[in-house]
């Protein structure tokens, strides 16, 4: 499943302005079932065995190493799952199974303390030959649980709260006393990865940044190609576990732009339509492709920055400015056309539209633009000419997003439009894709960003490392945004053993992140992908996309 921080996909499609279609041909919008992949299921006696399948990536990897800053770009970690120990499979309708491959019992033994025993699968070993063992859990909690600065981890949430790691009647049993109890343990120790990672801060932030070192999965790494920008898996003949359909993947750079005629040219094997038009049209039109949707766990966002060097950070500031976006017309400008239902913005940043415990948060900071103009004045920014200014200082606002990206290219205009009319500046900077998250949004250089997020089946654990505020360490809190009070219903969620407890003190989370400005949701994304009619066990998976199902995706037989 996926692991405590929230993946980051960067948007990299092309918009259309217009309102909605009402088209009866379209994708359907918040209206989708939840829980339903759809996948063309086929058993695997009618998967042919062999082929590659060639997968579409925004960019390479910054770092093979999950755990680090910048291990969290999306395409790296669906990579690094091929051949890294998945402890746990997110299902379509966001529950959580057990990963047979890699353990064989996992289970909460003990309440007060909070107490967890896990049984590693005895076959399970690494590339280099050695069983996994308690040890590779031992090493992960200490280097993850902020007792050591030096490691630059992307979270610390649940590893915090561990007292120890143990072993227990075998090198293969790991027992895991928490300090304090902590709700949503099943995420934790996924991605798996070996000791060795973590024998040093130096080894932890830099020795996985060119290759993998070791691995321990269906798949291992063929080559990387830095050059054409391209990554090989391969069957491992190592692998314990059931054998996979394909011989490879091939995980190849294509700008999203591209995609479209990519696919059409076979030079890809499926793409994901996201927020584009235009690929939506020209995947309709492609001959031998078919359009697979469900629901999709990301959203489109704008995170503000309220580090002290930035403009934005007064709470007020920032709250004034998110009033004065209307999230509704951007959300019907990008995806409306594409939808047979009025498209419809998000106002949750724990749950998603659909979810039982999805709840609206956004009214502290809907969109009503007297009421923005009206506490821009308060706060003492005054119109000077068509912008506005304090103390000699205008209010202008850099935007970053990456280049290309016609999605949020066109989202920064509409945005830039929104806010000249409230007298506020948005200067748009394009940075390049390579560098976006590396340079600007992981280390604050920004005013604001854009970019989604993608959810997981333990929404409160793989959320808290973004808005909570820890001095000293950034996590995925790339905003610098936060409070004490924030903090402390994020603590009191994750220790609750409850769901409906835990899930209300996360919404009353979100209401605290709305009133204090961190984030503006935009819009759930439709969850549609093109893909070859000829491809089985893959395409629009809901919830069940970590990690993919590497084993059984394949090509139909003939």
């Amino acid at each position: 499943m996926r692991s405590k921080v929230l993946v980051v996909v960067v948007a990299l499609a092309v918009a259309a302005c217009g309102g909605p279609a009402g088209n009866d041909s379209g994708l359907k919008g918040a209206n989708q079932t939840l829980g339903q992949a759809d996948v063309n299921p086929r058993d695997p006696a009618e998967v042919a065995d062999g082929g590659n399948f060639t997968w579409p990536i925004d960019n390479m990897a910054d770092t093979w190493n999950y755990w680090h800053l910048n291990g969290t770009p999306a395409d790296g970690s669906r990579i690094l799952r091929t051949f890294m120990p998945n402890l746990v499979v997110q299902n379509a309708d966001a529950t959580i199974s057990l990963n047979k491959d890699y353990l064989e019992s996992a289970e909460l033994t003990s309440s007060e303390p909070q107490v967890i025993e896990l049984k590693i699968n005895p076959k399970a070993r690494w590339s280099d030959g050695r069983q996994i063992d308690w040890t590779d859990f031992e090493s992960m909690w200490k280097a993850l649980n902020a007792t050591n600065k030096a490691y630059q981890t992307n979270t610390k949430t649940g590893y915090e709260d561990i007292s120890k790691v143990e072993r227990g009647a075998t090198d293969q049993d790991v027992k895991v006393t928490f300090r304090k109890r902590f709700a949503e343990w099943r995420s934790l120790f996924s991605p798996l990865f070996p000791k060795s990672v973590f024998d040093s801060p130096e080894e932890f932030n830099t020795g996985w940044v060119d290759a993998p070192k070791i691995t321990a999965g269906p798949f291992k790494l063929g080559s990387i190609d830095r050059t054409a920008k391209i990554v090989t898996v391969v069957r491992d003949p190592a692998w314990w576990g059931e054998r996979p359909k394909l011989d490879s993947i091939t995980f190849r750079q294509v700008d999203r732009a591209a995609q479209a005629d990519a696919f059409a040219n076979g030079q890809i094997d499926w793409y994901d339509i996201g927020a584009s038009v235009d690929s939506y049209r020209k995947a309709k039109s492609t001959p031998g492709a078919v359009i697979r949707q469900a629901v999709s766990p990301d959203y489109m966002h704008v995170t503000f920055n309220g580090a002290e060097s930035s403009i934005l950070k007064d709470p007020k500031l920032r709250v004034a400015l998110m009033r004065g976006i209307d999230t509704k017309a951007i959300t019907r400008a990008v995806i409306g056309q594409m939808l047979k239902s009025d498209a419809q913005v998000i106002g949750n940043r724990f749950f998603m539209l659909g979810s039982k415990q999805y709840q609206d948060n956004s009214a502290v900071a809907a969109f009503d633009r007297e009421a923005a103009r009206g506490k821009l004045e308060e706060l003492g920014w005054k119109l000077d000419g068509e912008f506005r200014k304090k103390d000699g200082r205008e209010l202008a606002v850099r935007l970053v997003i990456p280049l290309p990206n016609a999605v949020s290219t066109d989202i920064a205009k509409l945005i830039q439009s929104q806010l000249r009319e409230i007298g506020v500046k948005i200067d748009i900077q394009h940075v390049p894709l390579a560098d976006f998250f590396e340079d600007f949004v992981n280390v604050g250089n920004f005013d604001a960003a854009i970019f989604r997020w993608l959810s997981t089946a333990t929404p409160v654990s793989s959320a808290a490392g973004i808005y909570t505020l820890t001095e000293g360490a950034v996590g995925q809190n790339y905003g610098r945004v936060g409070s004490a009070e924030i903090n402390d219903l994020l603590q009191r969620a994750n220790s609750e053993l409850d769901d409906t407890r835990r899930f209300a003190l996360a919404n009353e989370a979100d209401k605290k992140v709305w009133e204090l400005g961190s984030q503006l949701p935009l819009y759930q994304l439709p969850g549609a992908v093109a893909v070859r009619d000829t491809v089985a066990n893959f395409g629009a998976p809901a919830y069940a996309n970590n990690p993919f199902d590497y084993i059984h995706m394949g090509f139909v037989k003939k």
